[in-house]
């Protein structure tokens, strides 16, 4: 029997369980098409409340599976076991790679803007325009809101641990995206299908663990189509609408209004598959992160006799010795958090789009890729901490009930509006490019980890189901799509970085191989 009539009975084996695992989706939908004249008769607040307390509940369910407590030292060190799974994975592979965060650095710089590449190799996309996909779906509302919640929520020491986690992250990208080349498959079209899934699968099974690859494979896509429909979507136009309702109250009143258009926006870009996302991504990433990097350095510079205070308390929060091991570890958790959540460095995502790009060696794109988790959370996510712990904004009483309803993208927009008063506005623009950016990058995973459950000619059937989620991304509350993006997310940790652990010294072996060829001057250079 052939190994793909084995995989697609294993798939059809498997498809109720995807089936039950993405019933939410089909829950929401339903429940707000089946139940319209009960709810609004007897429940406050109508559908849009009904559709809010399913998601609250299917957060409860998924949470206790995925974030059990791990109990250090009698019960003085409490730590989700998805939060140390990925320290501990991070710090391996930031080990066993040889510090490769660190010394590919100006390698990966010369890499991204093609020194390196050559035009006929296999490939839908350029290195650069991987990376810009990449980071479409990575510097997001993460950077703007996820770190504003951070910040609040854990305080100013929680930057620190996101610069950490930030840095380590980097090795973790580097291993998933070298290992996303590795294994992909090129179809006879040209269309590449790559990721997490295929190298768990297919690494895996080189390796005598065929049965449990397969099984973390589709555990993976599965999650993966769940982080898409709700962090990578529903996430992004619910924070954005947020911050945009900060310059634009008439959205107040008709939030359904911004999610009509976000949904066609984003319809008319995914059709067109990864090159028209590569291709809006390469234009919308560097343009909408050098404003908002631009004008938070202004705010910073304005204001730099606060600037040793500010990072005073970073490092002093960091450890919160007053608060003793509890107060630690939980800014710590923050921190790694949402750094995870904004770069998702050992999600393994990334390495669906980094797949695609036109590059003879695996290591090269994980290279390239090294670059994501540094621009994301060293650059980007600390400019927006800065800005919120020199004006003050996560601790003003004024911005309380932002902090306590988890908009955290209005309150980036407030802490910005203190020294740039008409900057709401621009940022209100940078806000809709961030999350557009975002959620066109998170469709292609979605979509192919879809395909991968359900067979490529099921593309169209999840487009339509993302644009929904799109659409409910502008009635359901900030806390529960926060929550439940986060879930999904950084669930995609457990069976991934399984994988990459299990697949690292096959990654070290091809890193060795292209550097001792980089170190002898081998490669040919085009620019």
């Amino acid at each position: 029997m052939s190994r793909p009539t084995l995989l697609a009975r294993f798939r059809r084996a498997v498809a109720p369980l995807a089936v039950l695992l993405l019933g939410s989706a089909t829950t929401l939908v339903a429940q707000a098409a089946d139940t319209v004249t009960m709810v609004e008769e007897a429940a406050p607040g109508g559908i849009m409340a009904t559709v809010d307390r399913a998601a609250g509940v299917l957060n409860g369910w998924i949470g206790a599976f995925f974030f059990y407590d791990v109990i250090f030292w009698d019960e003085t060190i409490v730590l989700p076991f998805v939060v140390l799974w990925l320290v501990m994975g991070s710090v391996f592979l930031t080990i066993r790679m040889g510090f490769i965060n660190f010394r590919a650095f100006k390698h990966a710089i010369n890499v991204t803007r093609g020194k390196y590449s050559d035009p006929n190799d296999a490939g839908e996309v350029s290195h650069f325009q991987a990376l810009a996909a990449a980071l479409s779906a990575t510097v997001g509302l993460g950077n703007i809101a996820g770190v504003a919640i951070a910040v609040s929520l854990g305080g100013p020491g929680a930057t620190f641990w996101m610069i950490i986690a930030g840095l380590i992250g980097m090795s973790a990208k580097f291993a998933e995206c070298t290992l996303g080349q590795k294994y992909r498959e090129v179809r006879p079209d040209g269309r590449v299908m790559g990721g997490a899934m295929f190298y768990l699968s297919k690494g895996l099974g080189e390796m005598g663990m065929g049965g449990l690859g397969k099984v973390l494979a589709v555990i993976f896509a599965v999650l993966c189509v769940g982080g898409s429909l709700a962090g990578g979507n529903s996430f992004q136009v619910s924070q954005s609408m947020n911050a945009v309702q900060e310059s634009m109250p008439f959205l107040v009143a008709y939030p359904w209004a911004y999610g009509l258009i976000m949904a066609a926006l984003v319809g008319v870009v995914i059709i067109g598959g990864i090159k028209r996302i590569a291709e809006v991504a390469e234009k919308i990433v560097p343009s909408m992160v050098g404003i908002y990097v631009a004008a938070a350095i202004y705010i910073i510079i304005d204001n730099a006799a606060m600037i040793p205070t500010a990072f005073g308390s970073i490092f002093t929060g960091a450890f919160t010795p007053e608060a003793g091991y509890g107060g630690f570890i939980g800014v710590l958790v923050m921190g790694f958090r949402r750094a995870a959540f904004s770069n998702e460095a050992g999600a393994g995502s990334a390495a669906i789009a980094h797949s695609a790009a036109r590059t003879p060696y695996p290591a090269r794109e994980g290279i390239v890729a090294l670059l994501e988790p540094f621009i994301d959370t060293v650059v980007v996510c600390t400019m927006t901490a800065l800005v919120i712990i020199i004006t003050g904004a996560y601790n003003d009483p004024a911005n309380a009930a932002l902090i306590t309803g988890n908009q955290g993208a209005a309150l980036t927009s407030r802490a910005f509006g203190q020294h740039i008063s008409w900057f709401p506005y621009i940022l209100g623009i940078c806000v809709i490019l961030f999350a557009f950016s975002t959620m066109i990058s998170w469709s292609y995973y979605g979509e192919r980890c879809w395909a991968y459950l359900f067979g490529d000619g099921q593309s169209r059937s999840f487009q339509i189901l993302f644009v929904t989620f799109t659409f409910l991304g502008s009635i359901v509350s900030a806390q529960n799509v926060l929550e439940f993006g986060d879930l999904m997310i950084l669930g995609l940790a457990l069976p991934n970085l399984l994988g990459v652990l299990l697949l690292s010294g096959r990654v070290r072996q091809d890193l060795d191989a292209y550097w001792g060829m980089y170190k002898r001057g081998e490669f040919k250079v085009y620019k």
